[in-house]
Parts: structure tokens; C-alpha cells; sequence
């Protein structure tokens, strides 16, 4: 059945709301940017250094990101302060269970990439702060031989993880819009794209005399195919609801034929995030001021926000 809504934010079958958007939007960010990180430095190392504004960007937001990310869903939950039992009681039938361990297997891998990759600062502050802990220069010369290792470790947590947000929808089988295999790998497209797209903005506002760097190259070499694909899986994902059975074809027909959330559809993803960067790149491109460069990032980040407000409202018009 299609529930009678109230309002396009509270309806009767609604059950994940704002929070859980803005959830899978920060995990989404951290995802990206780490998977961007690690290309860089394995394909482009002479860019890939401690001085790299996206290593540096990736230092700061990736794991704040998260952190944030994982502090809404918790608090979000009925119960929040029973969460911790989930990161010591594993089910491999449970979804959340499954995206807990991994978001620590994650945490865990990334702080210690990172500690690498900024050894040399972190044994300065550790020298100047905390002499006497001289366990951190070990577990750092303990990480050296494995540190390839680790990056391609991380790498595929970072790529499980962008897809994971996607599963976690898609496991919700009694919502046929949201119940598609494809969700998972959409998901990780969008969350590289909103990754490349922090990243030209902190790559812009750190060098405004200099907005395109050569790791700023490297970015957007990724972005546009990134954004190509998301457009291919977008089509894939309404295609393949066309031609499903009748709950598929009435939870298109509730998103896309009309109302608040096909307006938000065609004038926020495709509008704003997709078909107008992709437009204004190539002029943004050529402008000497970084302000064409931030305006369109700034778009393609929004248009990925937009995309996951649009997945789990409209997604949860429709039950079955």
C-alpha cells in the first residue's frame, strides 16, 4: 500500500528521518575523501605528501566526519546509551552490527595511516607534549614495513564503507524503492563525488592564488567520471524500478510522479548537483579567480546531501 502523507518530512510510514540523511551524508564525505587520499599517494606520490592539502584535509575531516556521523545515529536510536553492547556483540545476520564492526575496523586502520603518513609531526608533538610516551615512535616504526599494506587495507575499508550506507537502506526490504542492489554502489559514487568535492574547496581556499594545483588536477580527472557514473546508476536505479513488480512500480510513480519530492528530485540532484556543475566545470575551470571552483564544488556537495534527504523520504513512501 501507498500511506497517506501529511507533509512531505511526516508520514505514516516514515521511520528514519533528517538524522539518518545527514548520517549517511557525513560517512559519505569520509569515505570519499580517504579513498581519494590513498589514490592520490599511490598513483601521484611526490603529491601525496604530509604537505598535501588533501592528505591534510583528509586528516581533519575524514575522521570528524565520522565521528559526528556515528554521535547522530547513536543518539538518534530509541535507546542510545545501550549502543556500546553492538561493539562487543557481532551478529553476521544483523546489518547494524555488521556496519559497527566495520566502522571500527575503519577508525582503527585510518588513525594509524594517518599517524604514518604525518610521522614526523606527530613525533614533534609527541616530543613536545608527552616525552616520556615513548610507545608511539614504536608502534609508528612497528607500522613501517606493513604501511603499503595498511594503505591497501584502508583502501577497502573505505570503499566497503562508502557502499555500506547504501546496504543499510537496502536491507529495509518492506520498502521496494529503498530494497535495490544498486542503492549500495550509488551510494559510493556519491560519496567519492562529495569527497572530491570538500577537497577542491579546501585545495581552493588554501592556494586562492593557485586553484588549480596538480593534485587539484587529480581530483577533478576523478570527479568527472565519478559524477558521469552517478548519473548512469541513477537511470539504472529508475529503470530497474520501471521494470519491476507493482510495489517498484507505484514507489516510482510516488517519487517521481509528482509532489514535493520529484520537485526536489529534478530542481536539487539533477538540477543544482549534477547537470549544473557539470555545465559551469569547464568555465569554472578557466576563470584565474577560485570563486567558480568553489561555487560549483559548493553545488556538487549539496546536490549529494539533496540525493540522500531524496532516498530515505521518498524511499519510505511506499511500503509493501
Amino acid at each position: 500500500m501507498t500511506p497517506v502523507s501529511s507533509s512531505a518530512f511526516h508520514f505514516d510510514s516514515l521511520v528514519w528521518d533528517w538524522p539518518i540523511a545527514i548520517y549517511l551524508f557525513l560517512v559519505g564525505i569520509s569515505a570519499g575523501l580517504v579513498t581519494l587520499a590513498v589514490l592520490l599517494r599511490r598513483y601521484h606520490p611526490a603529491q601525496g605528501t604530509a604537505e598535501s592539502t588533501l592528505l591534510r584535509t583528509t586528516l581533519i575531516v575524514a575522521p570528524s566526519t565520522i565521528i559526528l556521523g556515528l554521535l547522530i545515529l547513536v543518539f538518534h536510536l530509541t535507546r542510545p546509551w545501550t549502543f556500546w553492547k553492538l561493539m562487543f556483540h557481532f551478529s553476521v545476520t544483523s546489518v547494524m552490527s555488521m556496519g559497527v564492526l566495520l566502522f571500527q575496523a575503519y577508525m582503527l586502520v585510518m588513525v594509524l595511516w594517518l599517524a604514518k603518513v604525518f610521522e614526523k609531526d606527530l613525533i614533534v608533538l609527541q616530543e613536545r607534549w608527552l616525552p616520556r610516551l615513548n610507545i608511539v615512535k614504536k608502534i609508528l616504526n612497528w607500522l613501517t614495513p606493513v604501511q603499503k599494506s595498511l594503505e591497501i587495507l584502508l583502501l577497502v575499508l573505505a570503499v566497503m564503507l562508502g557502499a555500506y550506507t547504501g546496504f543499510l537502506l537496502s536491507a529495509l526490504k518492506s520498502y521496494p524503492l529503498l530494497n535495490n542492489p544498486i542503492l549500495p554502489v550509488l551510494f559510493l559514487f556519491s560519496g567519492i563525488s562529495s569527497g572530491a568535492a570538500v577537497a577542491l574547496i579546501a585545495m581552493t581556499y588554501r592556494s586562492r592564488h593557485n586553484p588549480h594545483s596538480e593534485e587539484a588536477h587529480f581530483v577533478h580527472r576523478i570527479e568527472t567520471p565519478i559524477v558521469w557514473m552517478e548519473i548512469f546508476l541513477l537511470v539504472a536505479f529508475f529503470v530497474g524500478l520501471a521494470l519491476g513488480d507493482d510495489g517498484k512500480t507505484r514507489a516510482l510513480a510516488a517519487a517521481l510522479g509528482g509532489g514535493f519530492w520529484a520537485w526536489w528530485f529534478w530542481l536539487g540532484v539533477v538540477g543544482l548537483g549534477l547537470v549544473t556543475p557539470l555545465l559551469l566545470k569547464s568555465w569554472a575551470n578557466r576563470l584565474q579567480s577560485p570563486y567558480g571552483v568553489l561555487a560549483v564544488s559548493a553545488m556538487s556537495l549539496a546536490g549529494v546531501l539533496l540525493l540522500r534527504f531524496f532516498i530515505l523520504y521518498a524511499g519510505q513512501l511506499t511500503v509493501v
